[in-house]
């Protein structure tokens, strides 16, 4: 029976380490998430049987039983059975000792280890739960996120750890009579001391993963003020030419009207009325560093021929500081038009209202295909999800750190898919 526990409970381990740290999506066939539970438990019968605790079995209903129950490549799943194996081994046999030394004071062959293997696994579980909370669901940086480098190394720091304590474990076991209080309590502090660095080494590789998600963030939103920039210079340019050949025009229009050619004048007038317009900005929106936002996205979208709307208009100046308003407003129309292109009909719509004390800001585009918005933070739809996905998550810290609100939604209207962003942001700043 203790073999079919231990299966079941090695098997809750990799569950959540590989739906919690991996982020695997379990198969919606029941019958192979059923084969799945199958294989576990075959798989103790068959230690029981034959009263063996073979590697080679766990390795096997491993690499099974994960197969069957995720929807991934099977040769992922294969190596992250096996890596999963060998890492929570580790971390029992750390378990292991620190029973031992704690509860038995030593002694592995006449103190029959099997009724005490279950805690050992509750203190693995706890370890994970603890790993899982502090840094990855801290960080919102899981395991498939972090380099390959950084695994291997965690790996190879438990295994040479682990062949270290066996060593020790077994010269003190044989000899742990002559040793005082003293040995227990260093015993105790280094192998706390080896889950330590573990611990230490997996918070580097989220450091690492952070700065590099925070440098492609800089770099995105450096990269829309530059756009923003040229935008604004090649305005400029085109208005100093104007203003330039602002002589010759007076003089053409002073020439028709000493020719009383009055239509002509007229027609010569509006002509350059036309040409000043495009120098100004179309949209206004009541915040100036809006106003820069939305007309050069209403010009990129004029570009791509895409139908781009703005209505009603701010009362006073948004809370956000430029750099805050550039990622939320960026973020979000760029995500806009990357979609609203690929529509049969593309448009764009931002809506700004006030009420009470709240700024509210609504824009909403069109979309190839509804899109299933569950619960939180989408994900990217992009292929390259290493390098994309951090717009929605821009989003929301933007909104956050103004102590605002955010939806986004996938509507029909009309027959036709719309996919909208609503915000709401308080009118005074507790930033």
């Amino acid at each position: 029976m203790i073999y079919i526990v231990d299966n079941i409970l090695n098997y809750i381990i990799y569950l959540f380490i590989l739906s919690c740290g991996f982020r695997l999506r379990p198969r919606k066939n029941k019958f192979l998430l059923g084969a799945s539970v199958l294989a576990v438990l075959l798989a103790g019968a068959f230690n029981a049987y034959f009263d063996t605790n073979s590697p080679i079995t766990y390795i096997v209903w491993s690499m099974l039983s994960i197969s069957l129950f995720y929807e991934e490549r099977p040769g992922r799943l294969a190596v992250l059975s096996a890596a999963l194996m060998y890492f929570t081994g580790i971390i029992d046999t750390f378990s292991v000792m620190l029973l031992q030394i704690v509860l038995i004071g030593g002694g592995i062959a006449d103190t029959g280890i099997a009724w005490w293997m279950e805690p050992a696994y509750l203190i693995s579980f706890l370890v994970y739960l603890l790993v899982y909370f502090r840094l990855l669901k801290k960080n919102e940086v899981f395991l498939c996120d972090i380099g390959l480098k950084y695994r291997l190394a965690i790996l190879i720091q438990g295994g040479i750890f682990q062949t270290f304590y066996d060593f020790v474990f077994v010269s003190f076991n044989e000899s742990h009579a002559m040793y005082g209080w003293d040995a227990y309590v260093v015993f105790f502090v280094s192998l706390a001391g080896a889950l330590y660095s573990i611990f230490l080494t997996l918070g580097l590789a989220i450091q690492n993963r952070l700065s590099a998600r925070q440098n492609r963030t800089l770099q995105s939103l450096m990269q829309m003020q530059r756009q923003q920039y040229d935008y604004q210079l090649q305005q400029s340019v085109s208005l100093r030419r104007f203003k330039h050949d602002l002589v010759n025009h007076m003089g053409v229009l002073r020439e028709l009207v000493n020719q009383e050619k009055a239509e002509e004048a007229k027609e010569y007038i509006d002509a350059i009325w036309n040409i000043q317009n495009e120098f100004g900005l179309k949209l206004h929106t009541g915040d100036g560093f809006l106003d820069v936002i939305i007309n050069y996205y209403q010009y990129l979208a004029a570009k791509e021929k895409i139908e781009f709307a703005v209505s009603g208009k701010l009362a006073g100046k948004l809370p956000l500081t430029m750099f805050d308003l550039t990622t939320l407003m960026g973020n979000i129309l760029q995500n806009a038009m990357e979609s609203a292109v690929k529509a049969a009909v593309p448009k764009i719509r931002v809506t700004l209202m006030e009420h009470g004390k709240e700024f509210f800001i609504i824009v909403s585009n069109s979309a190839a295909q509804k899109i299933n918005t569950g619960k939180g933070i989408m994900k990217t739809s992009k292929k390259d999800r290493e390098n994309h996905g951090f717009g929605l998550k821009n989003i929301a810290a933007a909104v956050e750190k103004y102590h605002g609100e955010f939806y986004m939604e996938s509507i029909e209207e009309n027959g036709e898919a719309l996919f909208q962003v609503s915000i709401a942001v308080p009118k005074e700043s507790r930033v």
